[in-house]
């Protein structure tokens, strides 16, 4: 009798063999998304790290492993190694508390994603709604981190970075209204299953031809409204994961590192994945709302349980790999000019699509 089977028979006692399988599922459904961030993150710093040497003309990591593939894995050695310090004066539950709660958040957006049509964590009919809800967890761990860390920079920075995630969570909202509005639902496997048939189906690019709501009319008119939501959605996502050119939270020339300037060893690592965890579920809700999720460009003939994961990784990456490139390429943008963008800019043009998108439902009705 092996190990694993006198456990299942030690809690088939205590609980029953039904309960039993209940939790073998529930934790391997809870461990396969971890499992994928973990791996995920280490592909993603090798990206960035090889993504800005292209950009810079340079040739970045080479010496760790085979073409410096190996550099990430030696990172996170180095520092799961490092001193676990905290500050004398730091409120030390709140500081403890942030890297923690940050990575909680970002890890509990992958229940409500799609990864195909055979695989979600948790089926949610609100689940768009449930996703950004969780972003509330992202301001709430910055904001401790900064308080907790007892410094200045990390204060200042995390107030630049409620500031401009709270803000930037209304131009979101009102993109991904839009979708909710053409398409009638919040349930991400949903508005998924409604691309099928290829790219020309795509919310991107209107949606499908005969949407339910729609009483059949052809949607071509929704093609604009889609591209202005989908700019608002791509933008605003930049500035809720912090990433250039909306990364004052984080300007190493005003703020040393931001809100994890006391940080180091484990929980600087938490901070780490955290971060890029997010870029992967912002790219990956764009992916569904407007690339068609799981559904792969060709049609039917190249979907399956395998390929729709594929696409779905794929479609994910795509979105991380724009915002590495786009960090490397612009400038920073002033604090003054992150919250003209979004209240004067972003607002009025998200409250313009969702208002022709609802005359639109109403109309082709």
């Amino acid at each position: 009798m092996t190990i694993f089977q006198s456990i299942y028979e030690f809690l088939s006692g205590l609980f029953g063999p039904g309960m039993v399988s209940m939790m073998v599922t529930t934790l391997v459904y809870a461990a396969i998304p971890l499992i994928f961030i973990i791996i995920y993150g280490l592909i993603a710093i090798l990206g960035e790290m090889k993504i800005s040497a292209w950009v810079q003309d340079r040739l970045g990591p080479m010496r760790t492993g085979p073409k410096g593939m190996l550099q990430p894995i030696a990172d996170i050695l180095k520092l799961l190694q490092k001193e676990d310090t905290t500050p004398r004066a730091a409120d030390k539950p709140l500081y403890w508390l942030a890297p923690w709660l940050i990575f909680v958040g970002s890890y509990a957006t992958f229940a409500a994603l799609p990864f195909s049509a055979a695989y979600i964590g948790a089926r949610l009919n609100v689940g768009i709604f449930f996703i950004l809800s969780m972003g509330a967890i992202t301001v709430v761990s910055i904001l401790l981190a900064g308080w907790g860390s007892d410094n200045k920079y990390s204060l200042i920075s995390a107030m630049r970075s409620v500031a401009q995630i709270i803000s930037y969570e209304i131009p979101v909202a009102l993109a991904v209204l839009t979708v909710v509005i053409v398409s009638g639902s919040m349930d991400l496997q949903t508005i998924a299953k409604l691309q099928a048939g290829g790219i020309q189906n795509w919310f991107l690019l209107g949606g499908p031809k005969y949407i339910p709501g729609f009483g059949g009319h052809l949607n071509f008119v929704l093609i604009p409204v889609m591209l202005i939501a989908f700019g608002i959605y791509f933008v605003g996502s930049l500035a809720e994961t912090n990433r250039v050119p909306f990364d004052v939270p984080e300007a190493e020339s005003e703020l040393v590192a931001g809100y994890h300037t006391e940080y180091s060893g484990m929980k600087f690592a938490l901070f780490f994945l955290a971060e890029y965890a997010s870029m992967f579920v912002v790219g990956s809700v764009a992916a569904v709302l407007f690339l068609g999720g799981w559904q792969s460009p060709f049609g039917l003939s190249l979907n399956g349980p395998g390929m729709e994961f594929v696409w779905f990784i794929l479609k994910g990456l795509l979105f991380v790999f724009l915002q590495i490139w786009i960090r490397w390429t612009l400038p920073r943008m002033r604090v003054d000019q992150v919250m003209h963008v979004c209240w004067k800019v972003l607002i009025p043009f998200g409250l313009a699509a969702v208002t022709l998108a609802s005359v639109f439902a109403i109309v082709l009705e």
